[in-house]
């Protein structure tokens, strides 16, 4: 980078910050982002008042009993693999759709960028549009106007703030409790601290960083570059046909009056939510909304001119050159998840929520008992990762006529608990043809035909 560029990049990460105010509008993309943003909220504030049976929550992270609810099934700390899996998938998810569409994410489903148009929308409805929130943040502190209509903004913001701290825990602790306990003043301490911070955490990044956000603190502006290349979709300004800029009159050709279609209206920097001008070309600050397309066709449709001076568009369309979709960083992203998606699938649907261990007694190889059988004593570890308590039978195959013993012939175990059941298993030396023979140990449910488990083992006596 030149010293000229990299003494102005400087200046600019400790220049004074200015103001955003975004200017409303209206098309197909300001339209969009209101449909995302009321299905993501309304997943997200929602979903934890549903219930999945009777009384459980249909999602809920159940720390203090190291469960995670997800409709119909439950995780344990066993299950980690499952959600191992759902973080690559998102990362996989997120590197395919940026190298294919850019920043979508951020434009249209980034939780910064979903509350920062919740917020915008309240303040428009109390200050105004951008004109009046301008000429409303000159006038001093002392004025009614502002005072009112500035604490009336930020009193709702708080309130909204809360109810989303109040969600957010609702995720972890069981949201009717947790509503009880609100109105009974009976919140517990680490219940009240993460409300507040995710509260606090709304109001300010929503409210007051907003753009600072997105230019200074999220990671995945910094490094989108490594996923982008010649063929992704980007927002762009085409310089070819857009300059040179500048007014002039309506009706008129203005190839003949020495212009480009950019007429100068600066608007597509007003309606901007970081603040930047697209026609200095693809920048940081930019999270791919869209609005200024939205804005920009709007003018070129009041002038007559076709659309698409701003668009969603790549570098090699802007230079006339073929895009290819399918390349390779497609392709083996796709590859990858798609095999990581199928075998997440597949692993959930043929998840048993039965889980048994086996201990072999390491203190006696074997015994001989008195009526001439060879015996091995175990502890099976017997864990009902289902959402009920259930009634289990126990068998052992793997030799013949091989004898489980065992104080317990059901094993009845809660749901979430873990049950220790010493067992021991006899066989004929006869049946013995090598010093260490398999074992296996079966788990049925008593009370369901499809609830079973086997696990293997190791069987030790003399040879003959």
């Amino acid at each position: 980078m030149p010293i000229a560029e990299a003494d102005a990049v400087q200046e600019g990460l400790y220049a004074k910050r200015e103001r955003v105010y975004p200017r409303l509008v209206h098309g197909f993309f300001a339209n969009l982002r209101v449909t995302m943003a009321s299905l993501t909220l309304g997943i997200y504030y929602f979903l934890p008042w549903f219930n999945w049976g009777e009384g459980r929550q249909a999602f809920l992270i159940d720390l203090p009993n190291r469960k995670f609810h997800l409709f119909a099934w439950t995780f344990w700390p066993q299950d980690l693999f499952y959600l191992t899996a759902i973080l690559v998938i998102s990362a996989l998810s997120l590197f395919l759709f940026t190298a294919i569409a850019g920043r979508v994410w951020c434009g249209f489903t980034c939780p910064q960028t979903v509350w920062t148009e919740v917020f915008l929308w309240i303040e428009r409805k109390i200050e105004g549009d951008r004109p009046k929130q301008m000429k409303l943040a000159r006038l001093p502190w002392n004025h009614p106007d502002k005072f009112v209509k500035k604490g009336t903004k930020h009193f709702i913001w708080i309130l909204f703030a809360l109810w989303t701290g109040f969600t957010f825990v609702g995720y972890v602790t069981p949201i009717r409790e947790l509503a009880v306990s609100l109105t009974q003043f009976a919140l517990g301490p680490w219940e009240t601290f993460w409300i507040l911070f995710y509260s606090g955490a709304t109001y300010g990044n929503a409210g007051w960083l907003r753009e600072q956000v997105c230019l200074y603190m999220c990671p995945y502006a910094r490094f989108q570059g490594a996923m982008f290349d010649r063929n992704t979709l980007i927002i762009s300004y085409d310089p070819a046909r857009g300059e040179p800029r500048g007014s002039r009159q309506r009706g008129k050709e203005p190839k003949l009056q020495g212009l480009g279609d950019c007429i100068d209206c600066t608007l597509c920097v007003q309606v901007c939510p970081t603040g930047i001008d697209i026609r200095n070309g693809l920048q940081v600050g930019c999270i791919a909304c869209a609005a200024c397309v939205d804005v920009c066709d709007s003018v070129m449709d009041k002038m007559g001119y076709p659309k698409g001076l701003i668009r969603y568009t790549s570098e090699n369309a802007l230079e006339g050159k073929p895009v290819k979709v399918l390349r390779p960083r497609v392709l083996i992203y796709t590859g990858i998840l798609t095999a990581i998606v199928a075998a997440l699938l597949i692993a959930v649907l043929l998840r048993v929520p039965l889980k048994l261990d086996v201990l072999r007694d390491r203190n006696a190889l074997f015994r001989e008992t008195f009526d001439g059988l060879i015996e091995n004593t175990y502890t099976l570890k017997v864990m009902n990762m289902d959402n009920g308590p259930h009634r289990y039978v126990l068998s052992a195959h793997g030799i013949e006529d091989l004898q489980l013993r065992t104080d317990r012939p059901e094993i009845t175990v809660a749901a979430g608990e873990v049950a220790e059941v010493p067992v021991s298993l006899q066989a004929d030396p006869a049946s013995l043809t090598q010093r260490s023979t398999p074992v296996y140990f079966r788990l049925q449910a008593a009370d369901t035909d499809d609830l079973a488990t086997e696990q293997g083992a190791r069987f030790l006596g003399p040879t003959r």
